[in-house]
């Protein structure tokens, strides 16, 4: 198998890819990240000057910049979206045409210019609510919002536009947690244990439902996993990714137990209905790989941030938080 060199990383200056990029970086991958950068540059300060890594300002909805950036890309990942149903409610049209309508083009001009891979960052959340005790990857799709029926369309038109010189292949993670440099707060664990170290309480809404969990530095992992595997084993695959699952209320209390200290918990009633039981099973069977990272991790990498830059705002500064940040952007 000729080793993949060129990565083009769309999104890439989000939660996952600021993440994600200085670990392409560090394993020898020439790294393009096309962003539009509204949190910001910042995010790559530590590695802004290596020579493997391109920086375009840029919306992937531009169809002129994509044939001018993707030739020479051995692999696309596709990190770039309106993420999570709130932010993509603010406004359904802009949302459909970063999710969906510029994913087609992506996938089209790629295809164009022979790409041989693309792996495509879907959700867990395309099976909606289910009664089955484990959600594997062969039951229905049964999306509940616009948000997660467009990341399902996308998964069906990528499988159609497969071919064996376009290698595909999706994954479907779980909420993420812990730090990045493009820190979000607005994630489960995270927004429970900003409360705890920021406010002092940890508040949970609703509390019974279930929620799959992921260490960012897992989440980041699998792609590279992905990009060293064959072929053969991974085309036209989909792939649950999402280890931890426990009901938020537990969450709360994992939470507590990691800070220490006497954190009051506080439940309100909410109307967020989705729980499901994620199953991982798929790809450790078929590829061997296994998350290495706790949620008790995560916390603590997110204490360990809290602490050393103690000036921020992180209960109010919208850049921790994506519906505030594209309020205060405009972008509706």
């Amino acid at each position: 198998m000729k080793k993949l060199k060129h990565i083009l990383v769309t999104g890439g200056a989000g939660y996952v890819g600021a993440v994600l990029v200085p670990k392409l970086l560090r394993a020898g991958y020439k790294v393009k990240v096309i962003d539009l950068f509204i949190y910001g540059k910042e995010v790559f300060t530590p590695v802004e000057k290596h020579s493997n890594l391109t920086m375009i300002k840029g919306d992937i909805r531009n169809t002129d910049l994509l044939r001018e950036v993707i030739p020479g890309t051995d692999a696309i990942i596709h990190l770039a979206c309106i993420s999570n149903d709130p932010s993509y409610e603010l406004n359904p049209e802009l949302g459909k045409s970063i999710n969906y309508d510029a994913f087609i083009n992506l996938v089209d001009i790629a295809k164009v210019f022979r790409v041989k891979r693309f792996i495509y960052a879907s959700s867990s959340s395309v099976y909606g609510i289910k009664d089955e005790p484990e959600v594997t990857e062969d039951l229905s799709l049964e999306p509940l919002t616009d948000y997660s029926r467009y990341k399902a369309l996308c998964e069906d038109y990528l499988q159609r536009q497969a071919s064996q010189s376009f290698i595909v292949t999706t994954l479907r993670p779980s909420t993420v947690c812990g730090y990045s440099p493009r820190l979000r707060l607005d994630l489960t664990v995270n927004i429970l244990t900003n409360h705890a170290i920021n406010k002092g309480v940890i508040t949970v809404f609703g509390g019974d439902q279930k929620r799959p969990n992921l260490h960012i530095q897992d989440m980041t992992d699998v792609y590279l996993f992905l990009l060293r595997q064959s072929p053969e084993q991974i085309h036209k695959k989909i792939y649950n990714v999402g280890y931890e699952n426990y009901k938020v209320c537990e969450l709360a209390e994992i939470v507590k137990n990691t800070l220490g200290g006497d954190i009051p918990i506080y439940t309100t009633p909410s109307n967020d209905i989705r729980s499901y039981h994620v199953s991982s099973e798929k790809i450790k069977k078929e590829l061997g790989f296994e998350a290495g990272h706790s949620i008790e991790e995560a916390v603590l990498d997110l204490k360990k941030a809290f602490e050393s830059q103690m000036t921020l705002d992180y209960m109010n500064d919208s850049k921790f938080y994506n519906i505030k940040m594209m309020q205060s952007l405009n972008l509706l």
